[in-house]
């Protein structure tokens, strides 16, 4: 699969999820520097601004993916993962 695959309506990647993934691991690693450098006796200025953004975008976008997950399951549409688990 190319990279501009990625993009198309039909493909095997949940962009949601990616994005929600991004997001934290850049948040995790904020919060890693953070604690390091008050070790070290140093102050990290993280802006609030933008770590809350960075809360609010992985919230969203993981709370987006599952809520889809669930109108899918309540209205009788089958998940493709799903089967391939069970079956």
């Amino acid at each position: 699969m190319a990279f501009k695959d990625i993009f198309k309506d039909k493909n095997d990647y949940n962009e949601k999820t990616i994005v929600g993934f991004m997001s934290f691991s850049v948040m995790s690693i904020a919060a890693l520097a953070d604690v390091v450098t008050g070790i070290m006796g140093q102050e990290l200025i993280i802006s609030d601004t933008i770590f809350n953004s960075f809360v609010i975008i992985t919230l969203g976008a993981f709370g987006i993916a599952e809520t889809g997950k669930a109108v899918n399951n309540v209205w009788g549409k089958k998940d493709k993962s799903n089967e391939e688990e069970l079956g």
